[in-house]
């Protein structure tokens, strides 16, 4: 009986450790694993400035995540207006006020950036009464589109783990407790 009990209390520990979100990094990028590479040196990264604004774009997972500050005082832009174009797609970007970044998931565009080669983008953005154009080279190599696949994949994965050990420990809960009271009815 206690070692029953050991188990779904090891089991627990399990589900919890599988079903833990993982490290985040300060750009909401995964710090752990297979998905942490997204975050690493194999990103997709894009850098650019004006006169007025810098900007930094990475690509990971389902987003491009984008920083911009201005560029002689180094102050973040926050609550711009901010718009991605690539090859006749275009998007715009949401300002996460918990991040200080803009991202841009539209599926179409995404979908585009992934895709191995070197993607000319041209970003659009105002910002109080100063506006500008922004334009950057995302270089997104073969293994990075790869990644990227991989991390959703992962994602999922332990995802599958973490309910498939819950559902083993309310198994082994129920039976634990048909056991007990078996054992009570029959003495």
């Amino acid at each position: 009986m206690k070692l029953l009990r050991f188990f779904c209390i090891y089991l627990a520990g399990m589900t919890l450790a599988f079903a833990a979100p993982g490290a985040h990094g300060p750009n909401g990028e995964h710090l752990d694993g297979a998905v942490g590479q997204l975050g690493g040196a194999t990103a997709p990264r894009l850098e650019t400035f004006t006169e007025m604004f810098e900007l930094v774009a990475h690509l990971q997972g389902q987003e491009l995540s984008i920083l911009i500050d201005r560029y002689p005082t180094n102050e973040p832009v926050v609550n711009g207006k901010l718009e991605v174009e690539f090859k006749g797609i275009k998007a715009p970007a949401k300002f996460h006020a918990d991040h200080g970044d803009y991202s841009v998931d539209d599926a179409r565009l995404v979908k585009a950036l992934a895709q191995p080669g070197k993607h000319a983008l041209l970003f659009t953005l105002t910002a109080g009464d100063d506006s500008d154009l922004l334009e950057g080279t995302l270089d997104v190599k073969a293994q990075a589109a790869a990644h990227a696949h991989d991390a959703a994949y992962f994602s999922y994965s332990r995802i599958a783990a973490a309910i498939a050990a819950a559902l083993t420990i309310v198994a082994l809960m129920l039976l634990l407790r048909r056991r007990q009271r078996l054992n009570r009815t029959s003495t």
